[in-house]
């Protein structure tokens, strides 16, 4: 660096998250470091504006700030609540709002972007906001709280802009109890990273949520009351909402004004224009990040502010090192809305071939684009379970080691190949940390955890969404050495589930705020979030809609019911043991007819009614409570069925009341959350006709007594269960039941099956039998009253929802309209029932559409 005084002066305007990385990164390459002097405009330190929707999950301004050392340090000045007005480069000085001169040998614009607002009448109503700093999040928060006070109810809220921050901004809005709506211009959420059935597919899953989205949505007007307050808006195509508040996530524009007013060249589009060095047209001068335009291109992405802060500090200290070009992958940041973009998502390299996934059912569509030999990854689309992003990302333009489709079935299908990662892929896209680094670290710097990899790489310290990945890799390095990688459940916990239940246990904490509070750190994830709810739910016997523990709850979870490919629900009443009335059967059939749905019976026994909305839910719950059924729990990790034959009651083979001892089973263990679905089965005889040894608890009737089975399942790779007792009376068979249930509920990882589980437990079967009977452990009486605590503290989610006006809230498809219909919704008939109609049927003028009239002519 060239210098005009002993020591060479880096003036580097702006302060958030890529000045931020571009001092540390000077600081900690430079031999003579620099004189640096940080000029920002807010009056705060830097903050971690990625995980600014945090801010509404109870995380506060000081928790987001960045590291502090890089600019605490003696060879740093940082200037905060300050202003540059304008740069004189004849003098090579900038100068402050306050007359301050500030004189440099080198100067790094940092200055970011300014959320737009859409230039309408009255986007500048009161109660109208950006989304951008914690200034305006803090305005957002209080303004909600105020006029919902004021109004004496919940709110109503559009924010105009579906891309990545609109839906975060939504769930923020979400997070403050209000009903919300996304407006799109474009025919699909996120129109940036996905493509038209990415889309689609996204659009479900966020109005699972209760979020409404509007695509193909043109805002014109913005109305305000007397007093100047929002209160509605205009579409183009005449339609008008009504609003409490607004906020705007229609893009971002880079804060170049300085550099036009410098004469410095500024793209057309808007961005100061910068070479592979991130230098401008004046050599002293270099911008990094938002306000940075490369090739053309700004991005509003943390990812390639990173790199260039990056390639600026390496040449600053005499260092060859080059940008060359925006990684435009994103990972939504949304609990319960798994939706991931990279590479060349939308197929535009020359011979590009499309490979597709899709289960409309489960809610899943993921895409891989590879080269025409089908070797090569070129970019992919993951929406509704996006856990493969972290293992695709690292290698995109490198060859695949395998068939394109096993990296997109489903986690019990096809496994995906799992050979090491080159050195040179890119793991953390965020901070460029490749899979050799993260070797290097593990056996070179002694890091044995991934927190440590994370401190002393950086990897997965942006957005996190590398850090499964990292996980692999840092397991894999530790065992090539004898080592072992720690149990904990995420990143933001040091513990096991196990021990995170324990922990929650002991302390009686009753909120995730809390428990992170004392047992963790940082905001949470999709990993810890579920699993503390579960955990929670287990422990304190409280409704999952709860206070804030509602947020945490997957999709299914929150509305008590379970989605479908096209956006409607399934119902699935309990019907313990198999049991049913014909009363009850009536009953169901009527619901059905009345609603529309079709029927099916379960393979546990019950009959599932497909096809509900959103809005229809708490009307057919009200019908089957007040008819006696209750939630079978089909959405949740819990008890799911208890299968039987009919036993000796009827049948000339059975040798005890199979049927009888499965309601009592059934009724007992209703409810009960756990780490994974728990299924029961009670045969009558030997003949087993229930398939007992098949569940996780099976249950066969002997003329000695009952014969107890733990560790079986169907699915992918199924097990038989492995004889636990034999002879055992009913209050026996219940005790043992009891105590191994809990103890897989007290003891078993984040979704684990009791198959698994049972099979890592040390000293096997004959372990497990002196823990239940012989109390080994010291821990029966514990296990005894945690589920007599359960049985006693049941009660029904689907009642006590009903009797809640504040939880009946959530369930409506259009917060203006309750009662109306989705029109996305469209069905035809098929065998005498209504099915989803396929995109050709639903052009057919005779297809059904929601709301109206079902008729089957049999």
């Amino acid at each position: 660096m060239s210098s005009t005084g002993p020591t060479p002066h880096v003036v580097v305007v702006g302060a958030g998250m890529v000045a931020h990385r571009f001092v540390e990164s000077l600081l900690s390459r430079a031999d003579e470091a620099p004189r640096i002097t940080v000029i920002g405009e807010e009056a705060r330190h830097p903050y971690d504006r990625v995980g600014l929707t945090s801010f509404f999950a109870g995380l506060t301004a000081a928790e987001l700030e960045l590291d502090p050392s890089p600019l605490a340090d003696e060879r740093v000045r940082f200037v905060r609540g300050a202003r540059v007005r304008r740069i004189d480069r004849e003098a090579a000085e900038v100068v402050t709002d306050d007359g301050e001169r500030v004189g440099y040998d080198r100067l790094v614009l940092a200055t970011g972007s300014y959320a737009a607002r859409l230039a309408v009448d009255g986007y500048d109503h009161e109660g109208c906001f950006v989304y951008r700093t914690l200034d305006d999040v803090e305005a957002l928060a209080r303004y909600v709280r105020q006029r919902s006070a004021e109004l004496g109810r919940p709110l109503t809220g559009t924010v105009i802009g579906g891309g990545l921050l609109g839906l975060e901004a939504a769930g923020a809005l979400q997070g403050l109890d209000v009903d919300c709506t996304v407006v799109q211009s474009a025919d699909r959420l996120m129109s940036a990273q996905l493509d038209l059935p990415a889309g689609d597919a996204l659009r479900r899953l966020i109005e699972s949520r209760g979020i409404r989205a509007r695509t193909s949505a043109v805002t014109t007007r913005l109305d305000a009351d007397r007093d100047g307050r929002v209160i509605g808006l205009e579409f183009r195509d005449g339609d008008w909402e009504r609003t409490d508040v607004v906020v705007f996530t229609v893009g971002v524009r880079p804060r170049d004004e300085l550099a036009r007013d410098a004469g410095l060249a500024v793209d057309p589009r808007g961005g100061i224009v910068i070479d592979d060095g991130c230098l401008t047209s004046d050599p002293r001068i270099m911008a990094i990040g938002e306000v940075a335009s490369f090739r053309g291109q700004c991005v509003g992405l943390v990812a390639p502010g990173y790199a260039m802060a990056e390639v600026a500090a390496t040449r600053l200290r005499g260092g060859a090192a080059s940008f060359d070009g925006f990684d435009v992958s994103t990972k939504l940041k949304l609990s319960g809305v798994d939706v991931a973009s990279f590479g060349d998502a939308f197929a535009q390299t020359p011979g590009a071939l499309d490979v597709v996934y899709s289960d409309p059912v489960a809610g899943v569509y993921k895409k891989l684009v590879v080269s025409d030999d089908a070797k090569t990854l070129l970019g992919g689309i993951l929406v509704g379970d996006a856990s493969a992003y972290g293992s695709l990302r690292p290698l995109l333009g490198g060859a695949l080691g395998g068939d394109p489709v096993a990296y997109l079935m489903p986690g019990d299908g096809v496994a995906a190949p799992t050979g090491d990662l080159p050195d040179a892929a890119l793991v953390c896209s965020c901070n460029s940390v490749t899979a050799g680094a993260i070797r290097t670290a593990v056996h070179d710097d002694g890091c044995t955890d991934v927190a440590a990899v994370k401190s002393c790489t950086k990897a997965g310290a942006a957005c996190g969404s590398c850090v499964m990945m990292i996980t692999k890799i840092v397991g894999t390095e530790l065992a090539k050495t004898g080592g072992a990688l720690s149990s904990s459940l995420c990143e933001h916990f040091a513990m096991s589930r196990r021990q995170l239940f324990d922990a929650v246990r002991v302390s009686g904490l009753q909120t995730f705020s809390s428990v992170i509070e004392r047992f963790g750190t940082g905001r949470g994830c999709d990993i810890c979030k579920p699993a503390l709810a579960s955990i929670l739910s287990t422990l304190t016997g409280r409704h999952v809609l709860d206070g804030e523990n509602a947020t945490l709850q997957d999709t299914n979870d929150h509305v008590m019911a379970n989605l479908q490919r096209d956006g409607s629900y399934s119902v699935v009443p309990r019907i313990p043991g198999g049991e049913v009335t014909p009363e009850g059967l009536l009953v169901i059939g009527q619901v059905a007819q009345d609603f529309g749905l079709y029927t099916k019976i379960t393979g546990g026994q019950r009959i599932d009614l497909f096809g509900a909305r959103l809005e229809q839910l708490p009307d057919i719950w009200r019908r089957l409570v007040d008819a006696g059924f209750e939630s079978g729990h089909a959405y949740g990790k819990s008890l799911r069925t208890v299968k039987s034959c009919v036993g000796s009651t009827w049948c000339r083979y059975g040798v005890q009341d199979a049927v009888g001892m499965a309601v009592q089973l059934e009724l007992r263990y209703r409810g009960l959350r756990s780490p994974h679905k728990i299924k029961l089965g009670v045969s009558g005889c030997a003949r087993e006709c229930a398939e007992a040894r098949g569940k996780d608890v099976g249950i066969i009737a002997t003329e000695a007594g009952w014969n107890m089975y733990v560790g079986g399942n169907g699915g992918f790779t199924p097990r038989h269960a492995v004889l636990l007792a034999e002879g055992l009376d009913d209050a026996g068979l219940l005790q043992a039941i009891d105590r191994f249930l809990m103890y897989y509920v007290f003891t078993a990882d984040r979704l684990q099956r009791t198959a698994p589980w049972f099979e890592e437990l040390e000293g096997g079967i004959a372990e497990l039998q002196r823990v239940i009977f012989d109390d080994s452990l010291g821990i029966c009486a514990d296990l005894d009253a945690a589920m007599a605590r359960h049985v006693e503290g049941y009660e029904d989610e689907w009642k006590a929802t009903l009797d809640d006006p504040e939880k009946l809230r959530r369930f409506a498809s259009f917060v203006n309209a309750p009662t109306t219909p989705d029109p996305s919704l469209a069905y035809t008939v098929e065998r005498g029932q209504p099915r989803p109609a396929t995109d050709a049927e639903r052009a057919d003028a005779g297809v059904l559409i929601a709301g109206t009239t079902l008729e089957v002519r049999r």
